[in-house]
This record gives structure tokens, C-alpha cells and sequence, in this order.
């Protein structure tokens, strides 16, 4: 491990506190001026660490930097965690991982910053520093794409539960994968998998969760910026919420509540969609109907102008509440 590695696990497992360079150096047996130079590193990726003449470091109790060995503390079952300054985009990294390096089920990536965050059905997701977590999470599930439907679902009640444990805000669920607070858009879910095509079942499956934790000082982009939101408000008049916690509990109850095969209650339970109208969108063509209830199996169960009743499956088509840009 790195000394500026060491260091800052030190400086966290101490946060508030300050511990000498002397201290520091002793510790992981290094020099005085290996520790200076780490400290510097450490500074200029973004770390607010307080030097006091002295008497030493000490880690600022508002430092809000993404850390794995943070995230690792919080968690029982250690996974293995990845955490990333800046990345492309989180779900395409670890597909590289999963198929060249075969990394097991757990593996999980965590980016401060998306340089090309993907959203559904080919869109783009606004990732930007600072503001939010993304992070995607590898499964190798047994069975078919079919038998794994709900999974995307799952990870919405993840994160309902994450932020409702993390921050006390309890957001509302979109069919299929969207999470809101008010009438605002705070969180996007996509997953992402590969089967085999001789017998039909999945080798992996990535789910990627993207949260906006503050609003961007700047606001969002103009394209969106009728639509999304955040969950705390800007960062600046915001309560701070601990970024790493808040990661750790969505990697936690996601993991717990993918290998359960009923749906968790509470997507039929805070989901925004069932009794109201609604526009179907497959493609190109868009339809209206009437949502009626979420299925065992996540499946929208739809009442078509006609008074047929279909259950739509997660993939095939996108809803959107009628008179609203939901």
C-alpha cells in the first residue's frame, strides 16, 4: 500500500484529531519527509487536512472525500470495494472487469465523477464532482435474464432504504427505476448484463445507481434542469450528509436484497406510477393508459384504452405519467 494510502487511513480512523508527523512516520515506518509529501499528494486530490504548526495533521471533520477504506469500515461483509476520484462511467469499467479479469460477485466501483455516465435506453447521465455518488455493483446470479427481472427493482428500495438510514428523507419510486423527491428526478438505476446464447443464462449482471446527493451550485443543466433535483439541496446551505455511509448502506441492502426472490415491499408501497394515467413509450410509438398495481414480479400491470389488461416487463418500455414530465 501506498504511503499517502496509509496515511489517510490514519488520518481518518482519527478524523478530528491530530496526529504528529513524528507519530506518522513511526507508524508506517517511513520519514519524516515521505509523510510531507504524502500530505501534499493527499491535499491536492482534493483531501482538507489541516496542518497545525507543530503538533501535526489532523483530517477536517467536513472533509467529504469518497474513500474505500471508509466505506469498507462501515461494512460487515467486506465486499470488495473500488472507489474512483473520476471514472468514464462505473457499470462500463466493471463490465471490463467482470469479462477480462473475471472479479467476483460483490465487486463493487464507487466514482466521485462521471466523465460519461450512462442512463437508459442510450442516454447519458449528468455525473458531476462533488454533488453525488455513483456506483455500480456486480452479481452472477443463477438463472435467465427472466428470472432475474426484479433486480432493478431491488436496487430501488436499496437506495430508499440507504437514504432513508443516511439522511432521514424518504424519496418516492418510479416504474421501472427512477427515484424522486417531491416531483423531482434524484436517483437513476441502470443494469446492465450478459448471457449466454447457448443456454440462455446470465454470466453477469452490472446494476449501476446514480444519486444527486446536492444540487450543483450552478444548477443542473438547462436539459434537465426541469426535471431533476437533489436530495439534501446545494451543498453549500445543506445539511452534510457522509457520502461514504450513504455508499456503504445502498451496497449493503442491495446485496441483501438481490438473492431474495419476492419483491421488497416498499416498491409497490412508495411507487409513484399504479392509479394513475399514464403514456407508454415503446421506441418510437407512445400509447395511453391506465396503470393499475405493481405485479409480484415488478411487472406494471396496465389497463390498455381497449380495457385490456398488460403487464409491462422492466426493458421493454419506458411510462410517463400523463400531464406531467414524469
Amino acid at each position: 500500500m501506498a504511503v499517502k494510502d496509509q496515511v489517510i487511513r490514519m488520518l481518518e480512523d482519527n478524523k478530528g484529531k491530530t496526529i504528529s508527523g513524528e507519530q506518522l512516520a513511526t507508524s508506517l515506518s517511513v520519514s519524516r519527509t515521505a509523510i510531507w509529501k504524502a500530505i501534499r499528494q493527499l491535499e491536492s486530490e482534493g483531501y482538507d487536512i489541516i496542518t497545525i504548526k507543530n503538533k501535526g495533521y489532523q483530517l477536517s471533520m467536513e472533509s467529504d472525500i469518497l474513500s474505500e477504506h471508509v466505506i469498507r469500515g462501515y461494512l460487515s461483509d467486506q465486499y470488495p470495494v473500488r472507489v474512483y476520484q473520476e471514472i468514464t462511467s462505473t457499470n462500463d469499467v466493471l463490465k471490463k472487469l467482470a469479462i477480462e479479469e473475471q472479479v467476483p460477485e460483490g465487486t463493487t466501483l464507487v466514482s466521485d465523477y462521471q466523465t460519461g455516465g450512462k442512463g437508459r435506453l442510450g442516454r447519458s447521465f449528468f455525473s458531476p464532482k462533488g454533488t453525488g455518488i455513483y456506483l455500480s455493483m456486480l452479481l452472477r446470479p443463477e438463472g435467465s435474464v427472466i428470472d432475474n427481472l426484479i433486480l432493478t427493482a431491488q436496487a430501488a428500495v436499496a437506495v430508499y432504504r440507504a437514504v432513508l438510514k443516511a439522511t432521514g428523507k424518504q424519496l418516492s419510486i418510479k416504474w421501472v427505476n427512477d427515484l424522486y423527491l417531491s416531483d423531482r428526478k434524484v436517483c437513476g438505476i441502470l443494469s446492465e448484463g450478459q448471457a449466454s446464447m447457448e443456454s440462455g443464462r446470465l454470466e453477469y449482471v452490472i446494476v449501476g445507481i446514480g444519486i444527486n446527493l446536492y444540487e450543483p451550485e450552478n444548477g443542473f443543466p438547462e436539459d434537465i434542469r426541469d426535471k431533476a433535483g437533489s436530495i439534501m439541496g446545494k451543498k453549500s446551505g445543506a445539511a452534510l450528509v457522509d457520502r461514504n455511509l450513504l455508499s456503504a448502506e445502498v451496497i449493503r441492502e442491495f446485496y441483501a436484497l438481490a438473492h431474495e426472490k419476492t419483491l421488497a415491499p416498499e416498491y409497490t408501497e412508495r411507487n409513484i406510477v399504479p392509479g394513475h394515467d399514464i403514456i407508454v413509450i415503446n421506441g418510437k410509438e407512445e400509447r395511453e393508459a391506465k396503470a393499475l398495481g405493481i405485479l409480484p414480479d415488478g411487472r406494471l400491470l396496465i389497463k390498455e384504452k381497449d380495457g385490456a389488461e398488460t403487464p409491462l416487463v422492466f426493458g421493454e418500455v419506458s411510462v410517463r405519467l400523463k400531464g406531467s414530465f414524469h
